[in-house]
């Protein structure tokens, strides 16, 4: 397993390169046209289905195979929705990735003008709330003096999850009960704090590879929920998302995109040890090949560009009034593309 210490360093490394990518990209907005897709995507094994189309110029094939020879395709590397979410509407990026919340809150905002909605999902994979405060079995365990590191506090993927979840446990008007002791913390600086123990973050709501690692490192460390637990089964983590004005002028190329991604999940789950690999190789992964291995073919991680159970997380988040618009299927805030494969 990586030390911590090491886990930290990449990290803050991507950071800054995200940074300057950001900077480059945040420049004057050149007009769009055919031919071109800045796609940008946040760091973690939740985004293979990218990789493996980006290393296999997945992409540029089918642009070719659409009647489109030549595709000029961009890739960025940007940490958190807040960025992703600026550059879209600035017209800097042309495909952005978060998790189903944060896309779900652009399609609210965004109905009748930008009219932004999800192109694909990037796979179904669980995120842990672990702890390894041995006194803390469930979410009503948990106390003031305990603190829960998510990257986001109070508006990501983790705490919307927690939200859903608080407003079953403890009723709708304490949904954000839990957002009192969570503290915005990067995954790698949260998975150290849990692994070395001793600090006042105690709990982490974590995602792949990070829970593995936590695990595998500190017997005290366990589980408390699973975001399936919350969420009913098996439910999209990260999904990619554009505006309607991006898709209307970019007929082919968005067409060759979504293909390229529909191949992609068909290579994952043809040959996920090579799927692994590309991982390590694309993102230059120092993380443990075995390891990669282990989480691309655990069965609880679905890399697939079918949505699972994004329903969910409108109906409830609209009940708790985060959305002010409710969807009545989860093909209102996808685009049409999607909506040959199964979903919900």
């Amino acid at each position: 397993m990586p030390n911590p210490t090491d886990m930290i360093s990449l990290h803050r490394r991507g950071l800054l390169k995200a940074g300057a990518a950001a900077a480059l990209g945040l420049g004057a907005v050149a007009a769009r046209a055919e031919g071109r897709i800045r796609i940008a995507q946040q760091f973690g094994i939740g985004y293979l289905l990218l990789d493996v189309v980006r290393d296999r110029k997945l992409i540029e094939k089918h642009a070719k195979a659409l009647g489109v020879p030549v595709v000029e395709v961009e890739w960025s590397s940007i940490s958190g929705a807040t960025a992703m979410n600026e550059a879209l509407l600035a017209g800097s990026l042309d495909i952005v990735s978060a998790g189903v919340p944060p896309m779900l809150t652009m399609w609210d905002r965004t109905r009748g003008r930008q009219n932004v909605k999800a192109v694909a999902a990037l796979g179904a994979l669980p995120n842990y709330l672990l702890s390894n405060n041995p006194q803390v079995r469930t979410l009503k365990d948990l106390g003031p003096k305990d603190r829960i590191a998510v990257p986001a506090a109070g508006v990501g993927f983790q705490s919307r999850v927690l939200q859903i979840e608080a407003a079953r446990v403890f009723g709708r008007e304490n949904f954000k009960r839990l957002d009192d002791i969570s503290v915005s913390l990067p995954h790698p600086d949260a998975t150290a704090a849990l692994i070395k123990g001793g600090s006042e973050v105690n709990t982490h709501f974590s995602s792949a590879p990070f829970y593995y690692q936590a695990l595998a490192a500190n017997p005290a460390v366990h589980k408390v929920i699973s975001s399936y637990d919350i969420l009913g089964g098996p439910a999209t983590f990260n999904v990619l998302y554009t505006t309607q004005k991006y898709r209307d002028e970019n007929r082919a190329v968005y067409k060759a995109f979504y293909n390229a991604l529909v191949e992609a999940e068909q290579f994952v789950k043809a040959d996920k040890a090579a799927a692994a690999d590309i991982f390590i190789r694309v993102q230059k992964s120092r993380l443990d090949p075995a390891l990669v291995r282990r989480i691309v073919q655990d069965p609880e991680n679905d890399f697939t560009v079918s949505p699972q159970r994004s329903q969910v997380y409108a109906d409830e988040l609209f009940k708790l009034g985060v959305l002010r618009n409710q969807a009545a299927s989860w093909k209102d805030f996808f685009f049409e593309e999607a909506w040959s494969r199964p979903g919900s």
